[in-house]
């Protein structure tokens, strides 16, 4: 056998350039039209033609079905997608992703690309010196255009012949005489080679140079290329391990469209390709079965007119997958108590704009979970009971703590996606999530602080007249208002939707005035012996943490503004 481990190093090599080129020109027409993408996704509407639509466009533009069903289940997990709307979006992605195996057979087979790739590589090159973001990610894409296809001319050269190694073909010929069960073979074969590389398109182009070597036959390749369909589903399914329930069912829809298109597939599997070879005969004169030129050609017809006629077919039966992954993956009852970060892990996503995108939802559920703690806050406030008592301030004093975990998650994500190149918009969102997230965790230390001075008022047996409690509770409605506030502006500038700064300066103006009125009453009162000294200190240490707070509410909000244009409101600027 004439193939050593030197010529294996350069198979691996060959496709380690294949995909290092692949995830360069992805992740920079992401960073290119990522905003766009996002926007595209997230107002998705219930009509199932432009959620094929949009899931095509999308893979074929940015070339990852697993980049486009992450996102996909990202925005499930936020609430910006249903189930129904997603299923639509992960159909359109699974025929977008034929679009990889079409250029490689049509460039990548037809000519030598890589006459081409090096002078692109040069156009490229240049760009990447430029000081405007736009011309830099270009420059990205052309080289990563160039390396994909040098990677898949190096990996022709590298794949072993078989007139010069005829063992290999002899050890292959082997298994693929067995009738069906050689499809099966190749078919797991194919799922287990996607999941290891995490890359269908990586799998695809390998797929394609074993038939032009003629390695393996048209069915076989075919074959792979439906365990390729099975394996790609594994990225979302992963994806979705952090996530809701909503987000587990989309990356089961995702699986199940799979799993159900290969089922009938390989009930008429010979029929099928049998049709697409005559079809490729009568059309060219001959066939993939006799001629291994052809069956790239043959493959990606057979790959496109599968997902295309899966998509056909099931987008009937949506309302049934929708059940089926409902009985699989039921709901349970959430506990929001656990510490568990909802949108982001350990790893980044493929592109630092997108961790920023998967931040950003993370500290909307960081507020949120923020802004229930003062809803505890507000009960122990109203609780006469020793038992329910304790019980309130033990859960606060357990979010305070979930609250410190969940700052110093955030920020360690954050410092991970500050290492990559980011764009000028990049940069600004994310020193505003820092001091968000810094912002949010004050906001739970105030909860934590009333919630200890409450407790030091029931030890201390501090009773507070009714006129105290009234002005308490007008505090804290005031600050309910400004929570409310604070969450919508979060959610509104994560879809890129400038924000008003008028409510946030109209409830500030409100709470200090309110603070500054209860002050010089709190004075009179003091002075005229209308209630007890020690209810006293109690009474203004109350007042005077929900008026910091508020100034930590507010911060929050001034920080969204530093990321998008805020419109001014006519009494206030926004560099207050």
């Amino acid at each position: 056998m004439k193939y050593g481990f030197l010529d294996f190093l350069n198979l691996i090599g060959s496709l380690g350039l294949f995909l290092y080129g692949m995830k360069m020109m992805s992740e920079s027409l992401q960073k290119v039209a990522g905003d766009k993408i996002r926007a595209i996704l997230s107002s998705m509407t219930s009509n199932w033609f432009f959620g094929i639509l949009t899931g095509f466009l999308v893979t074929a533009l940015i070339q990852s079905s697993s980049a486009t069903t992450v996102m996909v289940v990202s925005f499930v997990n936020a609430g910006l997608l249903s189930l129904v709307q997603s299923i639509g979006v992960i159909m359109g992605a699974n025929i977008g992703t034929t679009v990889t195996a079409w250029l490689i057979s049509l460039l990548g087979f037809k000519f030598s690309v890589i006459q081409m790739a090096i002078p692109l590589i040069g156009i490229g090159f240049p760009l990447l010196f430029s000081r405007k973001q736009s011309p830099k990610f270009w420059g990205e894409f052309l080289i990563g255009f160039s390396l994909l296809f040098i990677g898949l001319e190096f990996l022709k050269i590298s794949v072993p012949r078989i007139d010069q190694n005829p063992e290999m073909f002899a050890f292959l010929s082997s298994y693929t005489n067995m009738g069906f069960l050689s499809i099966l073979l190749f078919l797991g074969i194919g799922t287990l080679l996607t999941i290891a590389i995490q890359s269908s398109s990586a799998i695809m182009a390998l797929t394609l140079v074993m038939c032009n070597q003629g390695w393996i036959s048209f069915d076989m390749a075919a074959a792979m290329v439906l365990g390729e369909n099975i394996g790609t589903t594994i990225t979302a399914n992963i994806a979705a391990i952090i996530g809701n329930v909503s987000a587990k069912r989309a990356a089961r829809a995702h699986f199940f469209f799979n799993i159900i298109g290969v089922l009938w597939m390989l009930a008429i599997f010979y029929p099928f390709t049998n049709a697409i070879a005559n079809i490729l005969q009568y059309f060219t004169g001959s066939s993939p079965y006799n001629k291994p030129n052809d069956i790239p050609i043959a493959l990606s017809i057979f790959h496109s007119s599968f997902n295309l006629i899966n998509t056909l077919i099931l987008v009937w039966f949506t309302p049934l997958l929708v059940k089926l992954v409902t009985w699989v993956t039921p709901a349970k009852k959430d506990d929001d108590e656990d510490f568990r970060l909802v949108h982001i892990n350990i790893g980044l996503m493929t592109t630092a704009e997108l961790s920023l995108v998967q931040a950003h939802k993370e500290v909307i559920s960081y507020a949120k979970r923020t802004q229930r703690m003062f809803g505890f806050v507000r009960q122990l406030f109203a609780e006469t009971n020793d038992k329910e008592f304790d019980t309130l301030y033990q859960r606060i004093e357990k979010y305070e703590g979930i609250s410190d975990r969940v700052e110093v998650e955030i920020a360690t994500y954050l410092n991970k996606v500050s290492t990559y190149e980011l764009s000028d918009e990049s940069s600004r969102k994310l020193q505003a999530l820092f001091r968000i997230i810094s912002e949010i965790e004050s906001i739970a230390d105030s909860n934590f602080s009333i919630a200890r001075t409450l407790k030091r008022k029931r030890e201390q047996k501090i009773w507070f007249n009714q006129e105290m409690r009234d002005n308490l509770n007008k505090m804290f409605d005031l600050l309910d208002e400004a929570l409310n506030i604070m969450k919508g502006n979060l959610e509104v500038s994560q879809r890129n939707v400038s924000i008003s700064l008028g409510p946030v300066y109209d409830v500030e103006d409100r709470i200090d005035e309110f603070t500054i009125f209860l002050k010089e009453d709190h004075i009179k009162n003091i002075e005229s012996n209308k209630y007890k000294y020690q209810a006293g200190v109690i009474y203004s240490d109350l007042f005077n943490e929900a008026e910091k707070m508020g100034d930590y509410i507010i911060n929050v909000s001034e920080a969204i503004a530093g990321i998008e244009r805020a419109v001014k409101h006519k009494n206030h600027s926004t560099d207050k």
